[in-house]
């Protein structure tokens, strides 16, 4: 009884430590897994930053949570857009989220043709059109096109190790932050700031809530 409770135990381990690898190597939009490179992580800001403050949000953009919060943070970069920048950067979930790091392609080939935000836009708008997609591609060529891009440029810029090397560089960024991998994930001039303190009492985004940790900050940083 003993023996077989081990051997049935040693298995379910074995599988269990293949689900992982599956998991962490899964990409549906061609990720190289690790980054093998020396590609550094993105830098996609926007604002001004005149107050010293950088909010930083680790997204997926098959997340649906990230969809959530879309709105109500655009709404307060645009408002505090000369006192902090807002910046991204890609932690997609493949083990859950099927399209999530070819959104992520999609989107560091638009920066190649200076339309980052356009496209960070388009994915998010229109998330469930492509979230389940299995042809999920034609769709960010429809976007790619919306927005002005030139779509031959785009397909080979989606296609490169470059972009691949670069989401991959963000995974490794938010992996030496030591918070546990989730999404959104926000940081205020690098620390860790709990969901918690950008929503109301009923667990919804807060443009007021996000405002209010906001202002803290700026005071913080002029009080240094």
């Amino acid at each position: 009884m003993d023996k077989r409770f081990l051997a049935i135990l040693a298995g379910v381990v074995i599988i269990l430590g293949g689900i992982f690898v599956v998991a962490k190597n899964s990409d549906s939009g061609g990720s190289g897994g690790s980054n093998s490179s020396n590609a550094q992580p993105t830098n996609h800001l926007i604002g001004k930053g005149q107050a010293g403050v950088t909010l930083l949000e680790y997204g997926d953009f098959q997340c649906p949570v990230c969809a959530i919060y879309y709105a109500p943070l655009k709404q307060v970069t645009d408002t505090y857009q000369n006192e902090i920048y807002f910046q991204f950067r890609n932690l997609p979930l493949t083990s859950i989220h099927q399209n999530a790091f070819a959104a992520a392609r999609a989107a560091e080939a638009a920066d190649k043709q200076g339309k980052y935000w356009e496209m960070y836009g388009k994915l998010y708008e229109n998330q469930t059109a492509w979230s389940s997609s299995s042809t999920a591609l034609g769709l960010f060529k429809g976007y790619a096109k919306a927005i002005g891009l030139d779509e031959s440029k785009f397909e080979k810029d989606y296609a490169s190790e470059e972009i691949n090397d670069a989401i991959n560089a963000d995974v490794a960024a938010f992996g030496k932050t030591g918070q546990q991998q989730s999404t959104p994930s926000f940081f205020i001039n690098s620390k860790p700031i709990s969901n918690s303190e950008f929503t109301d009492s009923s667990g919804s985004p807060s443009v007021e809530a996000m405002s209010a940790t906001i202002d803290k900050a700026i005071a913080e940083q002029k009080a240094q």
